[in-house]
């Protein structure tokens, strides 16, 4: 499965289901949040990963334990496990987390007071996904999670690039394009900044731009 199939399939769709009945976000706009939170959180925990070989086994002890991808075909999970999303979360930004979400709300229109309770409820289904393609793809230790991470995005960037133009593929297109030239260190700058403009809020072009067309108005 690749990152497009999982914002386009029914475990995308139906936790944007979920998250518009809780919140009443619109379901295209926790889409389009997914499209843009999936490969930052890949990201942040593949610089973990290659960074440290302790965070390595732990991403790889939790992915066998409690990440198995059993939720991408019950994506009722995720309201029981919101909690837990949150605490991934923690985790895998660390410091880095309000200005994340910050950047985040200003740039899709959601407020501040849903972005964090909705990113936790995508948590477990990004993770999910990275479990199933660990399984999928045979990777029993830590040592070799960087790689994979790095080649779901890779994947996910020539798909969107070479399939026919839609928005979704435009927003996973443009977030992967800023974070595949070279790299500053920082998952958030690399994956973010050439999009959102390093958090400054844009009435044109970039991920605003782009969040517009199928969005509406944000609330």
């Amino acid at each position: 499965m690749s990152l497009i199939d999982l914002l386009t399939g029914s475990a995308g769709n139906q936790v944007a289901s979920e998250a518009e009945n809780k919140f009443g976000i619109s379901k295209n706009q926790v889409i389009a949040l997914l499209a843009v939170a999936a490969p930052l959180v890949i990201s942040y925990l593949r610089k973990k990963s290659q960074d440290n070989a302790q965070e390595a086994d732990a991403l790889n002890n939790a992915l066998d334990k409690d990440h198995d991808g059993s939720i991408l075909t019950d994506p009722a999970q995720v309201t029981a496990r919101q909690q837990e999303g949150g605490s991934i979360l923690d985790h895998v930004f660390g410091g880095q987390k309000a200005d994340v979400e910050n950047q985040l709300s200003q740039n899709t229109g959601i407020s501040m007071d849903k972005i964090g309770p909705i990113l936790a409820m995508l948590a477990p289904i990004i993770m999910g996904y990275i479990g199933k393609e660990k399984q999928s793809n045979g990777v029993t230790s830590g040592g070799g999670l960087g790689d994979l991470l790095g080649g779901i995005l890779g994947n996910a960037q020539n798909q969107a690039q070479s399939q026919t133009s839609n928005p979704l593929n435009d927003i996973l297109g443009s977030v992967l394009g800023g974070g595949q030239q070279q790299s500053s260190g920082n998952p958030l700058n690399d994956i973010l900044g050439s999009v959102l403009g390093g958090g400054q809020k844009q009435s044109q072009g970039g991920l605003g731009g782009l969040l517009g067309s199928i969005l509406g108005g944000g609330k």
